[in-house]
């Protein structure tokens, strides 16, 4: 297998605290591994340090030569002036700085080195690079490409910077939190596109159903060390369990060495001079290993809700739209004592304006929600998170309560509550600031818990928390007395929690499925979340994978298509043919070397045109094409 990437004796420290030490770990082409480890112990660090973003204390990274990485940072950085497409060429790489070099080349008089850069674009696939952008933001349901980044979600932002990175077709593909603020079904896309895509890739993430059915390897980062496993998250587990097994009866074994080796060392001190040398030195490596913990966390933290009601809410008829686009149309429901909901749709279609209306924040166009007199709500929102950063983190929490009802007489301090959501005495005494930010929402989500509410609304709860938080969270929620509604693209997340689904499907239309995630997706008549993404392309093989409307609800209501669209169709398929087989002569022609200097410009000219014009009749044919199947 040749090798990729080459980590060397990696260690950095943050102040007095070390992330990692001695670091050594090797990917080799066509691997797909998986980081996982605590918040706060280095994964975007060393994401960071990898990509050329952040510098290592010791220790060296070597990759391969001349290997193309494309880099997807947890948080993406744009100019917010920027359209869609022109940010598709903002982040340097090799092949958007080709571009501009051909085109300083073409806009000189002299056009020196033209057949070099032409050539190179040949082997970079540069010609069809804006096409292949389309393409795939199109994918990722991003069609406007002339729409400003600053009227974009967090979401569709995401989705425009991994376009961005695929877009290079790298070798090594770095991705730091690639689910965060996808939708579901931009998830799924990922998770198959990566599977069945060749790309090498090393992947930060705390999606386990996307870590297990993608990565082959997974690297953990534990007590400044890395671990290797050759499996998939399933596997990971089971040796992990294991590894840990071992520890544990290394340092038991070490401990009952250590009582007899101290009592040896402090038998006749006077005569320590005499002891053997090499036995004092094993002494002090075997205290180290006795002293050593196996930091495993096993909490199952139980609390105290508020007494709830039968009567939890009910919405009444309620409607919300923001101009054309609706949310919810008379919408009903009767909510349910202990009912746990999960809310899934895709980006846009009034998941967290629900909530938000049934906690009075946003008011309904029409319609009400009536809630009960004795619910309590807890909500944690994807913006809810506000912490004055000068502040301890233990007087964070103290602002909120100082004890945590457990019930039966029991209760908690802040301090102790904090600690079953891995946050040590001495991490508490720590400034908000310096905390990473999974770790802040770890900790905004102990100051909605410690309010003992008694109906949680949870709005996107998962992103950022590490694997072992959400397993803290998980248990909690399935011991909870009282009532859940989630929002999540967290699948694992709300397979182990929620009852049943909400699934807004858009145009104000939702479902309720009665069961999980899992569950939904393997129905034998799934509701869609929302139809199939539009593709530029349009060859044999996308035509039949385009989805069937043919039947089931609300196929009666589609138009049919009029003689002229008919006409236009079949016009368009023919257009469609011809556009290609002259873009495919045109890319021979310039890789030919045949061609003299005027040609060279006249086609390259002609090029980026036949692209324009096969985007634009490839979307028509697809708008026509949604009619004819209706």
């Amino acid at each position: 297998m040749v090798s990729y990437l080459q980590v060397q004796n990696l260690t950095r420290s943050v102040g007095d605290k070390t992330l990692f030490s001695d670091l050594s770990f090797s990917i080799g082409e066509g691997q797909k591994v998986g980081l996982i480890a605590k918040n706060g112990t280095g994964k975007s660090t060393l994401l960071n340090i990898l990509s050329g973003a952040d510098q290592a204390d010791e220790g060296q990274v070597v990759f391969r030569n001349d290997l193309r990485i494309g880099y997807l940072e947890q948080t993406p950085n744009y100019p917010l002036d920027l359209t869609v497409i022109e940010a598709c060429f903002w982040h340097g790489n090799e092949t958007t700085n080709l571009i501009r070099e051909y085109e300083t080349c073409m806009a000189s008089a002299s056009q020196e080195g033209l057949q070099s850069i032409l050539d190179r674009m040949e082997q970079q696939k540069a010609w069809d690079y804006e096409n292949r952008a389309k393409t795939i933001l199109s994918q990722l349901y991003i069609s406007e490409f002339d729409k400003p980044l600053s009227q974009l979600s967090g979401g569709q932002l995401k989705r425009v910077a991994l376009a961005n990175t695929l877009i290079m077709e790298p070798d090594l593909l770095i991705l730091d939190e690639p689910t965060n603020h996808l939708d579901l079904q931009m998830i799924e896309w990922l998770e198959n596109y990566l599977s069945r895509s060749n790309v090498t890739l090393l992947m930060v993430t705390h999606d386990r159903y996307f870590l297990d059915r993608v990565c082959s390897v997974i690297l953990e980062l534990d007590d400044e060390t890395v671990y290797t496993y050759h499996g998939n998250y399933a596997y990971y587990l089971e040796q992990r369990a294991q590894r840990l097994e071992v520890a544990r009866a290394e340092v038991a074994r070490a401990t009952n060495l250590y009582r007899t080796e101290l009592d040896w060392m402090r038998r006749m001190p006077q005569a320590r001079g005499h002891k053997a040398r090499y036995r004092e030195e094993a002494f002090y490596e075997l205290e180290k290993q006795a002293h050593r913990r196996i930091e495993e966390q096993q909490v199952k933290l139980q609390m105290k809700s508020a007494y709830i009601g039968s009567k939890i809410f009910e919405a009444e008829y309620v409607s919300k739209a923001y101009g054309d686009h609706v949310l919810l149309k008379d919408f009903y429901y009767n909510f349910s004592r202990y009912e746990k909901l999960g809310i899934v749709g895709n980006n846009g279609t009034g998941k967290s304006t629900f909530v938000k209306m049934l906690l009075g924040l946003v008011k309904p166009d029409s319609g009400r929600f009536v809630v009960g007199e004795t619910v309590r709500f807890g909500y944690y929102s994807q913006e809810g998170m506000q912490f004055d950063e000068q502040m301890k983190v233990i007087d964070a929490v103290r602002k909120t309560a100082e004890y945590v009802d457990l019930g039966g007489g029991q209760r908690l301090s802040a301090m102790q509550f904090l600690q079953h959501f891995m946050f040590s005495p001495k991490q508490q005494q720590n400034y908000i600031y310096k905390l990473s930010g999974g770790e802040k929402r770890r900790l905004y989500l102990c100051t909605v818990l410690m309010q003992s509410p008694n109906f949680l609304v949870l709005d996107e709860p998962t992103n950022d928390l590490d694997i072992t938080s959400l397993q803290i969270l998980e248990q909690y929620l399935h011991d909870f007395k009282g009532c859940v509604i989630i929002i999540s693209h967290d699948r694992y997340f709300m397979d182990k929690v929620v009852d049943h689904l909400f699934v807004f499907k858009g145009d104000g239309e939702v479902k309720d499925f009665p069961g999980n995630y899992t569950q939904y997706r393997a129905a034998p008549s799934p509701l869609p979340l929302l139809g199939s993404a539009p593709k530029i392309e349009c060859s044999e093989e996308k035509k039949k994978a385009l989805p069937q409307r043919g039947s089931g609800e609300g196929a009666g209501r589609k138009r049919k298509m009029s003689f002229r669209e008919k006409q236009e169709f079949q016009a368009l398929e023919k257009e469609i043919e011809e556009l290609e087989s002259e873009k495919a002569d045109i890319e021979a022609a310039l890789s030919s070397g045949t061609l003299s200097t005027q040609e060279i410009i006249d086609k390259s000219k002609r090029l980026p045109v036949v692209v324009n014009l096969l985007d634009e009749k490839s979307m028509r044919w697809l708008e026509l094409s949604e009619i004819e199947q209706g």
